[in-house]
């Protein structure tokens, strides 16, 4: 019997060893991984913007912009909005939620490359029907089956106390759960800069609505002035009328041109207030708590280095994460086609069992179990080629949609550029054109008091200046938020090197 006992131990060794090494000689193989090699995806890029031929442009010596762009402005109150913004703004609260998600989505498919331990306790009380075979119960635990030989009780009733540990393993053989880690890794950098794109787009959205805010703040002064300058005209008009010198037709009309233009002046409030709102929000507070002290338009563009076509394509949040999904798309194509490969599982079992809960912690209760598991597909209908093609189209659609942002990224670099060259032109002409409209309004009001002209002539004076006026203002608006369009299709001063690495993905918040 003892001979017998040492035996069968030496065999379960054996059998124990074998399998251990069968185990460490499949895990050498779990090197290998079936997935493509990533490259990026190549785009035509010209050597230089074409708007920026014949203008020059005055560039700081960096070639790229740094820290907070917005203070390139120089408006201590669209700094202290701009800070809120980053804080406070509930779109951007949003995406820095997603991206959190996709960070903690890279951890769980980690978490397939270690074992899984389980362990459940149990105990059992069973009392057998009369007419089963008494005292004898059968009991399994894991991947093992354990007879047991209970004392019952004078009622028939026994116990059975366990304390089972299971892990499992599945060898990554083939690369498919390291390809899927890469995939994710992947998708919470595309998520990171989709967040830096939703931030300086809330950003320049709100420097754009304050300039245009500012130029109200412009056309309210202009109209003031107007509206004032078409009060003296009537006083004038009805001055000579009392006198004989003028009719009351030339009254009527002054009363006429200062009423429409009082009737200009209030309906600015609208868009005003409309602008100061959507700042309001933009920073994350309700309009009913916000406002802005009225000021006009003073400010003038910027000096914004441009920098080369190239450097676009890594200071571009958007055209990052498009980059990021396409790597994405990618190690997804080594995800399926691991699946034309076998899997393989390692399974153990060990624990105690007895029907004493005083013997459960003895030599004799102990039990386990190990071996391998090695399974592949033979005929799923197709299934798996399906799921290459599908993988394979969707990174040829990622390819397409990021070449199609890099080509987007262009134009609204040099739509920018050419609105800034235009209007820095068209601004010069303007100011000539208000100068020589003040002048001929003084003429005509002097030939008009000398009787020379009749008062409709200042009328179309007095029109034409208040219209080259207000187109003085529109044009040093669309200056200013063209500006601001041109930061932000430059990136706004970000640049890939930000995007998390690979290793904070993975490591404790």
């Amino acid at each position: 019997m003892g001979l017998f006992l040492i035996t069968e131990c030496t065999q379960r060794k054996t059998a124990a060893r074998l399998a251990l090494a069968g185990v460490a000689a499949l895990l050498f193989l779990s090197g290998c991984s079936v997935g493509p090699k990533y490259q990026r995806a190549s785009v035509d890029t010209p050597p230089a913007y074409k708007e920026l031929n014949g203008w020059k442009v005055a560039e700081p010596q960096d070639t790229s912009l740094r820290g907070n762009w917005w203070e390139i402005f120089g408006d201590p109150q669209l700094n202290t909005m701009e800070e809120q913004v980053s804080v406070s703004n509930q779109n951007i609260a949003a995406a820095a939620a997603s991206f959190l998600v996709a960070r903690a989505m890279v951890k769980e498919a980690r978490s397939q490359l270690f074992p899984t331990v389980t362990v459940a306790p149990g105990i059992t009380y069973a009392s057998p029907s009369a007419n089963s075979r008494g005292g004898v119960s059968s009991a399994t635990t894991g991947a093992v089956t354990t007879t047991t030989t209970s004392t019952t009780t004078a009622a028939g009733a026994f116990a059975d106390y366990s304390l089972p540990f299971d892990a499992s393993y599945q060898v990554d053989l083939w690369g498919k759960i390291r390809s899927q880690v890469k995939a994710n890794i992947y998708a919470a950098q595309a998520s990171a800069a989709d967040l830096q794109n939703v931030r300086l787009t809330a950003q320049a959205e709100l420097a754009v609505d304050y300039f245009e805010l500012r130029a109200q703040d412009s056309q309210k002064q202009l109209l003031d002035q107007t509206v004032a300058a078409y009060q003296n005209s009537l006083d004038l008009n009805r001055a000579l009328y009392e006198t004989g010198i003028a009719s009351d037709e030339n009254v009527a009309q002054a009363e006429t041109q200062l009423d429409t233009a009082r009737a200009q002046d209030t309906n600015l409030g609208i868009l005003r207030d409309q602008y100061e709102h959507a700042i309001a929000v933009l920073m994350g507070k309700p309009p009913a708590s916000f406002s802005i002290a009225a000021a006009p338009l003073n400010a003038n563009p910027p000096a914004i280095p441009i920098g080369l076509p190239s450097l676009l394509l890594e200071r571009r949040p958007d055209v990052a994460a498009g980059e990021r999904s396409m790597a994405q798309a990618n190690a997804q194509i080594g995800v399926a086609r691991a699946a034309y490969f076998p899997s393989l599982t390692l399974s153990a079992s060990a624990g105690l069992e007895s029907a004493s809960l005083a013997n459960l912690f003895t030599w004799p209760s102990r039990f386990f179990s190990i071996g391998p598991q090695l399974s592949e597909t033979i005929f799923d209908g197709g299934l798996r080629r399906a799921t290459m093609q599908q993988y394979r189209a969707a990174y040829e659609e990622t390819i397409a949609n990021y070449r199609q942002d890099v080509l987007t990224a262009f134009q609204q670099v040099e739509d920018n550029l050419a609105s800034l060259r235009v209007l820095s032109q068209e601004v010069q002409e303007e100011d000539t054109a208000v100068t020589a409209a003040q002048r001929n309004l003084s003429i005509a009001t002097d030939r008009y008091r000398l009787g020379i002209d009749p008062y409709l002539n200042v009328i179309t004076a007095q029109t034409a200046l208040f219209t080259n006026q207000q187109t003085a203002v529109t044009l040093k608006m669309e200056q200013m938020t063209s500006a601001v369009q041109l930061i932000e299709a430059l990136g706004g001063g970000w640049d890939a090197s930000q995007l998390p690495s690979s290793a904070s993905m993975v490591a404790k918040p």
